[in-house]
């Protein structure tokens, strides 16, 4: 009986060669596995100016000749993972993608497999736009190869070198902590203020019975929680660098406290998410914050309202620029590491009840220059009151004006990267970002 190939073998061997080459023109390797393969068909190997990486992605090939996939549409479709296939590529110790191939309109796209999880998802969601194999996508491929254990890691992009700016401000600190004794503990000290007929205000620090703060107690309603006659004022750097771990985590708390109270008046503190973000002037208003960019004025929408899409005028959420806060000692210095995000409202001061999917598809569209400009912008407010203090701070008779104790933020630090941030590797693939976002006026 003579032998005779299926036109699945037949189809098979097409999409396979097709891939192979579709790889060698994104300038990555790809060698195929002998017929004994059990669910990967081939090995792509990262190069760099034909240069091999050593980074390399299983593939698993499915072809097809002209069929329509599972629930396609113009913008998508879906393919369900056999739990064996599955199985089998969570114990891989390579990235794993499933690559799709058409040869009726010779259409290539890709899609990861979740393998971190036994509830790994088995229904891939195919994106046309987002994930196509081609040159747009080579390196969201290449980030694959990197391994995301510990603090950190770092993206390599295939191309040329650029400047990267670190998100972290250098604090200069008040050079005094007054130091008191108290008969109460936080929650009561917190109390007293707020039942006082003078403003409170909170940035300080209660333990152990001693009270800790940048400013003198005697001059504030604090003056109503401490001891006046035991105040004392101590060089901030006997606590600041304490070697005693304690002592440093209340030092934390004391930054994370001035941080909110000098910026009281612009930002609110959400508990819940440990987030600072811009308050909104009025319900359903849009608030604006302009400022010095790196190389001319500018400006941002800090509160913005997103009006429904069934035009009938009603507001669907209100978006506000956010960041997280964080406090690190490195050597001699502390840094504030600013993180920026979103917090969303219905109306600017209610917390919008389902946030999670609005904040998920905004961070999509954040691309470098996004996350870089808003890191500016965030200097530049933190900053704001002491330039305006510099230039008031002589009148007539050239007698500088006096002012209270606050933190003070040096320039977010710039280091040359041999290769450039891919920019689809920070999430938003081929999407347009919203056009009231657009930071690269910051750098023009």
């Amino acid at each position: 009986m003579p032998k005779h190939l299926t036109p699945n073998q037949i189809i098979g061997e097409i999409g396979e060669n097709a891939v192979r080459g579709r790889f060698l023109a994104m300038g990555y390797q790809f060698d195929g596995r002998s017929r004994l393969e059990a669910g990967i068909d081939g090995i792509a190997e990262v190069m760099e100016k034909g240069q091999p990486m050593a980074r390399m992605i299983a593939v698993q090939i499915k072809s097809t000749e002209s069929g329509r996939y599972v629930s396609e549409t113009d913008t998508g479709f879906t393919y369900l993972l056999r739990p064996q296939d599955l199985e089998y590529w969570r114990g891989s110790n390579l990235p794993v993608i499933v690559v799709f191939y058409r040869h009726a309109d010779n259409s290539y796209y890709w899609k990861e497999v979740a393998r971190d999880s036994e509830q790994a998802e088995r229904r891939l969601q195919i994106d046309k736009n987002e994930d196509v194999l081609d040159n747009g996508t080579a390196n969201r491929l290449a980030a694959l190869t990197v391994p995301k254990a510990g603090f950190g890691y770092y993206v390599p992009a295939l191309g040329g070198g650029e400047e990267a700016l670190v998100n972290i401000l250098p604090i200069t600190l008040p050079t005094e902590i007054y130091v008191a004794a108290t008969p109460y503990d936080g929650r009561r000290a917190s109390a007293i203020l707020l039942d006082g007929e003078e403003p409170a205000r909170f940035d300080w620090s209660i333990s152990g019975g001693t009270f800790w703060s940048f400013h003198d107690p005697r001059t504030s309603a604090c003056a109503n929680i401490v001891h006046p006659d035991q105040v004392d004022a101590i060089d901030t750097a006997d606590l600041a660098f304490h070697d005693d771990v304690e002592e440093q985590n209340r030092f934390v708390h004391l930054l994370r406290q001035a941080l909110r109270h000098q910026t009281r008046e612009d930002l609110y503190w959400s508990k819940d998410r440990k987030i600072l973000y811009f308050r909104a002037l009025h319900a359903d208003t849009t608030r604006n914050f302009a400022y010095e960019s790196a190389k001319k004025k500018t400006d941002a929408d800090v509160v913005m309202v997103a009006m429904s899409d069934k035009d009938d005028g009603r507001v669907s959420f209100v978006r506000h620029h956010a960041f997280s806060p964080r406090f690190e000692r490195l050597g001699d210095r502390w840094y504030l590491i600013v993180s920026p995000t979103y917090f969303f409202t219905t109306n600017g001061f209610t917390p919008h009840t389902h946030p999670g999917a609005l904040l998920a598809g905004k961070k999509r569209l954040d691309k470098s220059a996004a996350l870089r400009g808003q890191t500016i912008m965030w200097h530049r407010f933190l900053t704001q009151a002491d330039r305006e203090a510099a230039h008031d701070a002589t009148g007539l008779f050239g007698v500088e004006a006096i002012q209270e104790p606050r933190l003070r933020f040096g320039e977010p630090p710039s280091v040359s990267l041999e290769t450039r941030v891919p920019e689809d590797g920070w999430g938003g693939g081929k999407k347009k970002a919203d056009p009231s976002e657009q930071d690269g006026g910051l750098f023009a």
